[in-house]
């Protein structure tokens, strides 16, 4: 994906930031507290916050949390959901904190759109000594049958390059933290996966889908097929096609240490 694309897809959510709060999961709390484990303390940073899907789920967990997040309709959502939270505008490539000012960084299916060279850095900056930068990304579970179905008829503008366990592992590896410069700043990375679900419909699992930012840039058409094929996956698998089911996941975490 080159810059420009890179750049669409990263601003294609705001229009749609009600149907992304209604619909995107949280996230599996053990892998939150995996996540948070090594940090020195409790002070956590939700950079890229979107509207406060992790948030939520770090201030279950008793984080004195602050979100930054860069998009407003993102952040208004964000303010209305959880109005005791501090949120800011603000980047990971511009943190509105003072140096050495939290314990931990983390990051909820957000870390891929951060331009590392100038975000490195700038985490680095705002983590205490021994702080941790964490990112998660929830993926769907394709060692189901019927989920690998769901991830073929969709394409990969809908279930993209980091929506499947293998794909994420292989995507998160070491793209995040250049070999020289910012990872300097960082020690080894980690990577774990805890198991994770999201009660669903057929309904509300295209409305899902339709958050994704490979189906927002598409053309309408192009947009409307995509989600039709996917409509008419789900009425023909026994699993999806009356009332409720558990859509299985994974959270996926990748976890640093600031030097």
């Amino acid at each position: 994906m080159d810059q420009d694309e890179q750049l669409l897809h990263a601003s294609s959510f705001g229009a749609a930031a009600v149907a992304y709060a209604e619909h995107r999961p949280d996230y599996a709390q053990t892998a939150v507290r995996w996540a948070l484990e090594p940090a020195p303390g409790p002070r956590v940073l939700d950079l890229g916050a979107g509207t406060g899907k992790l948030t939520a789920t770090l201030v279950a967990l008793g984080a004195d949390v602050i979100a930054v997040e860069p998009d407003p309709a993102m952040l208004t959502e964000l303010r209305r959901s959880l109005p005791a939270v501090r949120a800011l505008p603000g980047s990971a490539e511009a943190i509105p904190l003072p140096d050495a000012s939290v314990d931990a960084v983390l990051a909820g299916n957000a870390m891929h759109w951060f331009d590392m060279a100038v975000a490195g850095p700038e985490i680095a900056r705002v983590l205490a000594p021994g702080g941790i930068l964490a990112g998660l990304w929830n993926v769907m579970d394709d060692q189901v049958d019927w989920v690998a179905g769901l991830a073929r008829v969709s394409g990969s503008a809908a279930i993209g390059p980091r929506d499947t366990p293998t794909s994420w592992r292989a995507e998160t590896a070491d793209m995040h933290l250049p070999k020289t410069g910012v990872a300097a700043r960082f020690g080894s990375p980690e990577q774990a996966e805890f198991p994770h679900g999201q009660r669903r419909t057929a309904d509300s699992l295209v409305a899902t889908i339709a958050t994704r930012a490979g189906v927002l840039v598409m053309p309408e058409q192009e947009q409307e097929a995509t989600l039709g094929r996917i409509r008419a996956f789900l009425a023909s698998r026994p699993e999806t096609a009356r009332g409720e089911f558990t859509l299985p996941m994974l959270t996926g975490v990748l976890r640093v240490r600031r030097l």
